[in-house]
């Protein structure tokens, strides 16, 4: 596989990783660089590692990681969307209802927008693909694609107020939809 080509995965990966970082820049509580930096870091690098897992075990259990991963990124996201909707409607004027630096719900949506690179990583696995330069490709176009959504949805914060926070449930709750659809119907 040519470098072209891992590019073009990277980037298609790293799209869901750029809704959410916008969603997420929404909310986040301060305008600091650092909650930048800190979500997408670990967006870039749960995209890296994904491929390197599905990469690993690609050979043994690959038809069992394809029947279900879209549901977990399904629930994980729809979860998450469900939970900023909620607190948005119940929370006061221009509050930040979902803090998306929390680990906890940081780590979830990690997990949930880098499925995909884990189906990827098994694919790679197939077709015998040494793994250390697309998975670097891959972090690193995640983590820059990333750190622009969150800006983009932090200068657009709290100018929309709680309207915002429900669009962002929303989009959370649509990738979740997108990524069980394409995997259930394409």
């Amino acid at each position: 596989m040519d470098i072209l080509s891992v590019f073009v995965i990277a980037v298609g990966l790293a799209m869901d990783a750029f809704a959410v970082s916008i969603s997420c820049g929404f909310t986040v509580p301060s305008p600091k660089r650092w909650n930048a930096l800190k979500i997408a870091a670990f967006f870039g690098a749960f995209q890296a590692v994904m491929p390197v897992i599905g990469w690993s075990i690609g050979r043994f259990f690959s038809i069992y990681i394809e029947t279900f991963d879209h549901w977990i990124a399904f629930i994980l996201l729809s979860f998450i969307g469900i939970r900023m909707i909620y607190n948005a409607i119940m929370a006061d004027e221009c509050e930040t209802v979902v803090d998306p630096t929390d680990i906890k719900t940081l780590l979830m949506l990690s997990i949930a927008t880098s499925i995909d690179a884990l189906a990827v990583g098994v694919t790679f696995a197939f077709l015998q693909i040494r793994i250390i330069t697309p998975v670097l490709i891959i972090g690193i176009i995640t983590f820059f694609i990333s750190s622009i959504g969150l800006l983009i949805g932090h200068k657009l914060g709290c100018y929309f107020e709680k309207r915002v926070e429900i669009f962002g449930g929303l989009v959370l709750i649509g990738i979740g939809l997108k990524i069980l659809i394409e995997h259930l119907f394409f």
